[in-house]
């Protein structure tokens, strides 16, 4: 009588095993899975950060009205700042500049063109706003030369504008990550009036210059070489003291050169427009405007720092994010800096601009902006934006006007 309910409770109990043992496997596929596609999604962050990529359209072209000459655009947080900005399109114009906005709604943000298009204008609905304004030299009504600089992968064309007479007093313009050095441009006039040289510079994988071997972002690990190749170009050519201006991630090669350059000597001083000081700061932002999981935005970090991420990454070597770190570094700079930053940027956080000034308050200056949004600031409040660097500079004895 007794055998058979031992019988069925080993039956049972086979069945309870069995069962547990499909759901622990069913668990470590879905785990499986799981870190796969993790896995996966920060790769594919990692790889987006240290590939140089093209200019992507960010608002459409909704009309034109060529007797008015207003262009009326998609409403994003950067169509809808006041002030004067560029936008890059295709068909009969490929730039246009813009004016004061004269009208809007709920979708749409009308601006004034202050470049004329014609009534037979055609133009493609897909554009990409620009903070640029000025894309060409020559816009600027100054005299400028077309110079090279040579650098560890070849030469680097660059722009050379000459104070209106002799000076020692350099700044050199870098420019930011996906972009080229027409960014600069707009702050060449205010050092032209100060007296002062500007040497507009390109790097490295961006587009006017050459490609590295491995034809990727650095992040200023190993572009800020080619910075200091345009101080030493500076330098023969009658540079004693030299100003490092640097847009986005072109702040981040200023401060590299400004912590690792030979030349750090005729170094003056840096100004730093909307500035990457801590690229994990940057990264974890923009992950989490991406909604993107914890875990993926920690693991596309570890991928960039590592030999294993170099290899999958085609990046030549890893990058090391600690000795991009500007704010852990903040008691090796030696230089007085001026930080425009503003603290809705949208896409590189002012966080790390305020650690840095208040870690080193005996050389940092901070001068925060709000709505200007990502190196948008010239653009917003020009006056503001031109004293803020005039009075630095002035006050650091470098103006020669």
């Amino acid at each position: 009588m007794n055998a058979p309910r031992r019988a069925a409770g080993s039956r049972a109990s086979r069945r309870t095993t069995t069962g547990l043992g499909i759901a622990l496997s069913a668990l470590s596929v879905t785990l499986a899975a799981s870190a796969a596609a993790l896995g996966a999604m920060s790769l594919r962050v990692a790889r987006t950060v240290v590939r140089p990529a093209g200019r992507r359209p960010d608002t459409r072209i909704v009309r034109l009205d060529a007797a008015a000459q207003t262009i009326t655009l998609a409403r994003t947080p950067d169509t809808s700042l006041p002030g004067r900005y560029g936008l890059f399109t295709v068909g009969s114009a490929d730039y246009l500049r813009l004016g004061s906005i004269v009208g809007s709604d709920e979708s749409t943000v009308t601006r004034k063109l202050l470049t004329h298009v014609p009534a037979d204008g055609d133009l493609a609905a897909e554009a990409a706003f620009s903070g640029w304004y000025f894309d060409k030299p020559e816009q600027l009504h100054l005299p400028v030369e077309e110079v090279d600089i040579d650098t560890p992968v070849g030469a680097c064309p660059a722009w050379l504008f000459p104070a209106a007479s002799a000076t020692d007093v350099w700044v050199v313009q870098v420019h930011g990550r996906g972009t080229t050095r027409a960014e600069a441009l707009r702050a060449v006039p205010v050092f032209h009036d100060l007296g002062i040289t500007s040497l507009v510079v390109s790097y490295r994988n961006d587009g006017d210059a050459p490609h590295s071997a491995s034809g990727t972002y650095a992040l200023g690990a190993t572009e800020w070489r080619d910075l200091d190749a345009a101080i030493g170009y500076a330098r023969r050519h009658g540079a004693k003291r030299v100003i490092l201006m640097g847009w986005s991630m072109g702040g981040a090669l200023s401060l590299q050169a400004a912590l690792e350059s030979p030349h750090t000597e005729v170094i003056a001083g840096l100004v730093l427009e909307s500035p990457v000081v801590d690229w994990r700061t940057v990264l974890s932002f923009q992950g989490r405007m991406m909604r993107l999981p914890l875990p993926v935005i920690t693991l596309a970090q570890s991928t960039i720092a590592s030999n294993w991420g170099a290899a999958v990454l085609r990046s030549g070597e890893p990058i090391p994010l600690d000795r991009l770190d500007g704010v852990a570094r903040a008691a090796e700079l030696r230089h007085p800096t001026l930080i425009l930053h503003s603290d809705d940027d949208g896409f590189v956080p002012s966080d790390a601009s305020h650690a840095l000034a208040a870690a080193r308050p005996d050389l940092v200056t901070m001068e925060t902006f709000t709505v200007a949004r990502h190196t948008k600031l010239w653009n917003y409040d020009e006056m503001r934006w031109t004293t803020a660097i005039r009075d630095w500079v002035r006050a650091q004895d470098l103006a020669r006007d």
